[in-house]
């Protein structure tokens, strides 16, 4: 019994000092400073005193992204990258565009779930669970339509229409991630071996050579 007693009181001080552990904020603020030397999970702080209403603000989202790509939309980050104000919040945004028929290829985000609103058009999006169910959760949202991608899930969208389509999505992160599959897969530097992934994808090293050129 002394043992097992032991065992629990043991378990709940990990157990608070894991909640004491805490990434919220210490302070009002942490504005980011890009030129700090000190290198920590996050980025240093700026002096507060320093500190300007700049530091807290972003313009352009009203602006359409450039979609003349090969897949047909542009995603506008705003991540402490963009917005130093942001740091040790734990929140970020993005406007995604769509050129008709234009994706938002399948990816993941280490470090956020996200939730989406169109803003306009009708969007196909969808995500798949992890192994081994693999279960493609998918659905048409419209104007006004929102929907949640879990953290790290592979996850996509797609412009159902003959129109352009713009969406903002926002992230539990200041700082989310993007892993694009295919980039990855085959567009790593060096190259992942033609033999790997043509074992992997049950194919040939030609198909996979020829894909890896395109990245």
């Amino acid at each position: 019994m002394a043992r097992v007693f032991a065992s629990i009181m043991l378990l709940a001080l990990g157990f608070s000092v894991a909640l004491a552990a805490d990434h919220s904020p210490l302070q009002d603020f942490c504005v980011a400073d890009p030129n700090g030397q000190v290198l920590v999970n996050g980025m240093t702080c700026k002096n507060p005193s320093s500190v300007q209403a700049s530091d807290f603000y972003f313009g352009g989202l009203h602006m359409m992204g450039n979609t003349s790509n090969a897949v047909g939309s542009r995603v506008t980050p705003v991540s402490v990258t963009q917005l130093v104000g942001l740091n040790t919040l734990g929140i970020s945004l993005a406007r995604i565009d769509y050129a008709p028929w234009g994706i938002n290829p399948p990816h993941t985000h280490p470090r956020a779930s996200e939730i989406l609103v169109v803003l306009e058009g009708s969007l196909e999006v969808g995500f798949v669970t992890s192994n081994p169910e693999n279960r493609h959760i998918s659905k048409v949202l419209y104007k006004g339509d929102v929907f949640v991608f879990p953290v790290n899930l592979v996850h996509y969208q797609r412009n159902n229409g003959k129109m352009n389509a713009v969406a903002i999505a926002a992230l539990s992160s200041q700082n989310p991630g993007v892993i694009p599959i295919a980039n990855v897969v085959f567009g790593s530097k060096p190259d992942i071996s033609t033999d790997i992934l043509a074992r992997a994808f049950q194919t040939s090293d030609d198909v996979i050579s020829n894909i890896q050129i395109k990245f």
